[in-house]
């Protein structure tokens, strides 16, 4: 899940955009450009599938253009790749990625690294994509990227190239894991093969991701063994992870939150179509699934604060139900041990993504002989454990880019 709104909008109010803004100052900002507002993705060519599509590998650069991050004038360097990748029907589709290079010097051991940064994406539409907002959108839907955008800074300054791709892809299919995971390992195998960032295919590769982009990493982590094995990803760091997808929904369900339940449900639906889990809403449901589909999950969050997802269906307790549970299971965590160490964190009183699910997901992946440092935080909340552990993580890919070694096994605090 993404930043909840009334945390959004106070970090927008304040701290967020204060230190982003400074991170920024500190990259160097130029003289402003008056450049217009970028087109959204539905109405920018730059997004459209080339009718060759099927004749390119995963992985593979359609198109690239340069842009000027949130069309600032910035002493860096930002690209936009469009990138073959392959939908959860083995389909391929085109997805969009970000890649981003300060002009902070590499002083590590080897190559530049790369980092997939997965920011919550937690939408039913593109024009809330990462992609979007770092080219310089300007409405709400952009909000979720704003906040997450010291994390990238920071590893920026590191002197590592981040690639932040689009992972829910051109249909915005929220909570579904293989097109996540398949999406993710097509950005770095687009990114790593990027000379102008100054990357190759000997640049080191971490991931990171809080929340949804948490989500989206480890199905990375977990599909790389078969689907990109000569990704040698050196590390994850994940935190808040969405493990137990139909718990996180009741748990939000008539609440501040339960807009979250809402985008849950449209998603399941949407990732599902032969489920007939539609069939199970009412007019009202109905109407909502057409509605709002191209919504962003902070205006999903403002619209339906404290309602309940059985007011949109004809059956009771629909969060509940067996073709509901069965929509989720399919997306959880857990299935594949991954492969590569893990850094994950999850706050012991998070109020959006139950720490029950998170300490099950953990055992499933420690009983597979994974290499995990796992932490549980007593930040207070999910934001305020997004926040604070951070820089844990980002430390811990620090080790991995640096080549230092790990003891195996699975050590939980």
């Amino acid at each position: 899940m993404g930043i909840p709104l009334v945390f959004a909008r106070s970090l927008l109010r304040g701290g967020a955009l204060v230190g982003t803004a400074a991170l920024l100052l500190t990259l160097g900002v130029g003289a402003a450009t008056g450049r217009p507002d970028p087109v959204q993705p539905a109405d920018d060519p730059f997004y459209s599938a080339p009718t060759d599509l099927a004749q390119h590998s995963p992985g593979a650069i359609l198109n690239r253009r340069e842009i000027s991050m949130f069309g600032l004038p910035l002493r860096m360097s930002t690209w936009q790749l469009q990138y073959r990748t392959t939908g959860p029907d083995d389909q391929p589709i085109a997805a969009v990625a970000t890649v981003l290079s300060a002009a902070m010097p590499w002083t590590g051991p080897g190559a530049r690294p790369l980092l997939s940064y997965q920011i919550a994406e937690d939408s039913l539409g593109t024009r809330c994509a990462p992609s979007f907002a770092l080219h310089g959108g300007r409405d709400s839907a952009i909000s979720s990227t704003v906040i997450e955008t010291p994390f990238v800074l920071d590893a920026l300054r590191r002197g590592w190239a981040v690639v932040v791709p689009d992972y829910e892809g051109p249909e915005s299919r929220f909570f579904d894991g293989v097109n996540s995971g398949r999406a993710v390992l097509d950005g770095i195998r687009a990114a790593r093969t990027f000379t102008p960032a100054g990357l190759s295919t000997a640049s080191p590769i971490g991931a990171f991701g809080y929340s949804g982009g948490a989500f989206a990493t480890l199905w990375a982590a977990q599909l790389r063994r078969t689907y990109a094995p000569e990704l040698p990803i050196a590390g994850i760091s994940a935190g808040g992870v969405p493990a137990d997808i139909a718990t996180i929904a009741r748990n939000a369900d008539g609440g501040a939150q339960a807009g979250l339940s809402m985008l849950i449900m449209l998603a399941l639906i949407r990732n599902a179509p032969g489920s007939e889990l539609a069939a199970l809403l009412n007019e009202r449901g109905r109407a909502a699934l057409t509605s709002e589909s191209t919504a962003c999950g902070i205006e999903l969050l403002s619209r339906y604060t404290t309602t309940h997802v059985d007011d949109f269906a004809k059956t009771p307790e629909l969060l509940s139900h067996p073709l509901f549970l069965a929509a989720a299971r399919r997306q959880e965590l857990g299935g594949t041990a991954p492969d590569m160490p893990l850094y994950l964190y999850h706050g012991t009183s998070d109020e959006v993504v139950p720490v029950a699910g998170f300490d099950a997901l953990l055992h499933r992946y420690c009983d597979a002989k994974t290499t995990v440092l796992a932490r549980h935080s007593s930040a207070v909340g999910h934001n305020g454990t997004a926040i604070a552990e951070a820089p844990g993580g980002m430390a811990f890919l620090a080790d991995r880019f640096a080549g230092e070694a790990i003891e195996p096994g699975c050590r939980v605090s």
